[in-house]
Order: structure tokens, then C-alpha cells, then sequence
């Protein structure tokens, strides 16, 4: 299978993807990524647009529709779905390889932040 040029996606990426899923403005996607990644993964205002104007220009999300005309809603496209699946994807080959190899048992214990 060849791998899409777009791959591997950014953490910030992936998650504001996720995201779209279900149609959302600026403010609720922040939060959904928040949310998502048990806060390791904080999005600031620029980077959220800055993002979202890299999204649309890809067409993985779209503008649909809101009940709010102060507030712009996205989605997520079917071209945003598929690079999404792959991603997700590659990350359980990933996951897979270093299951063969990793004894969850021989890992050092996690550092507390």
C-alpha cells in the first residue's frame, strides 16, 4: 500500500480532525482537542485558525451551516475521513510492531508530570 504524501499527520492535526467529526466552530474544537487528549495537547487561538485555514485549502474540512452567524462551523470532508483512516492506520501497524517487541511488564514506570 503506498502511504499518502500527507502522512504522518501532527498531533494537532489528528486531533482537530477527530474533532470535525461531529460539525464544530473554533472555540469547540479547542476544546474537544483538550478534551480528547486528557489535556496533553492545548490548542492556542492562532494555531486553531492557522490550522483551519491549512484544512480547508487541503479540503479535509468544509464550512457548513451554523445556528451562530458571529461563529464559522466546520466539519469534516470525505478527503478529511480518508486521510484520517489512514493515519489511524498507520499508527496501529505502529503500535503492532512495538507490541511484538515491547514486554509492558520490562518498561520503566512513567515519569509523573
Amino acid at each position: 500500500m503506498n502511504r499518502s504524501k500527507y502522512l504522518p499527520l501532527t498531533e494537532t492535526t489528528f486531533y482537530i480532525l477527530i474533532a470535525l467529526l461531529e460539525p464544530g466552530h473554533g472555540y469547540v474544537i479547542m476544546q474537544k482537542v483538550e478534551e480528547l487528549s486528557e489535556g496533553s495537547v492545548r490548542i492556542a487561538a492562532g494555531t486553531m485558525y492557522g490550522a483551519i485555514d491549512n484544512l480547508l485549502k487541503l479540503k479535509w474540512i468544509e464550512s457548513v451551516p451554523g445556528n451562530d452567524k458571529r461563529r464559522k462551523v466546520y466539519q469534516i470532508t470525505e478527503d478529511g475521513r480518508v486521510v484520517l483512516e489512514e493515519e489511524t492506520q498507520r499508527l496501529r501497524g505502529l503500535v503492532s510492531i512495538a507490541d511484538k517487541y515491547i514486554d509492558p511488564m520490562e518498561c520503566p514506570p512513567q515519569v509523573k508530570r
